[in-house]
């Protein structure tokens, strides 16, 4: 079996030595970039299973590569970057990338993310028997019933929207923008408040302890999160 291919698009050169040495210690074949023309060179060539995309490089901003690699394939992008607004991870999410990480970072933390999108990316939209299960929660999507520990949990149908959209991306932060278009239509992608009140509800029928949610965690200023197990 061949193993996974990182790109990684970073140009600071003690950033590509730690992630290079990190990446194939655990077995990950590592391409290089250190400019957009470059990487998308490499993108072409070696098909990248993965794409750990810094913003700020020498020939322009990253973002360009991302909105060009959403038009012509869904490869898995982490932004990596020193930018740590939250309208820059906003962006960056809305944009398309899977997950977004600010300098520095843990490595742990990094794999652990790496794992998550590579996992996501290689499996199904939705099982052929409409049941999908994150951790203790199991959602059968055609009769809209969620069940946690095998208990069944009385959802609103905009409540099993949402908890879908977030299960069907577990693991991946998913911005006010995308849910609320997702669960509300695109024209309703400014009322964060609904969006605010109806993960209120939702927390307190899934968690134990709505104060400290184990599944739907918050991404401040930037979204939802339900925690993949």
């Amino acid at each position: 079996m061949m193993p996974e291919t990182v790109l990684v698009v970073e140009d600071e050169s003690r950033m590509r030595r730690f992630l290079w040495e990190a990446l194939s210690d655990r077995g990950y074949r590592v391409a290089e970039a250190t400019t957009l023309a470059q990487a998308e060179k490499l993108a072409e060539q070696h098909r990248p299973s993965i794409i750990l995309l810094d913003l700020m490089l020498p020939d322009g901003d990253g973002m360009s590569l991302l909105r060009r690699m959403r038009e012509r394939r869904r490869t898995p992008v982490i932004v990596l970057s020193g930018r740590d607004g939250e309208q820059d991870k906003v962006a960056a999410l809305d944009a398309g990338a899977n997950d977004y990480l600010t300098k520095p970072f843990g490595m742990q933390e990094l794999l652990a993310r790496v794992r998550v999108a590579l996992r996501l990316a290689s499996e199904q939209p939705e099982p052929e028997d409409g049941r999908l299960t994150v951790g203790a929660i199991a959602l059968d999507i055609p009769r809209h019933e969620v069940r946690i520990d095998n208990e069944l949990i009385h959802l609103t149908p905009i409540e099993f929207r949402l908890l879908l959209a977030l299960a069907r991306n577990a693991g991946r932060v998913l911005t006010h923008r995308q849910l609320l278009a997702e669960v509300w239509g695109p024209e309703r992608t400014n009322q964060t408040h609904h969006l605010r009140v109806h993960v209120a509800s939702l927390r307190r029928k899934i968690e134990r302890d709505p104060a400290r949610p184990r599944w739907l965690q918050t991404e401040a200023g930037i979204g939802y999160r339900l925690r993949d197990e």
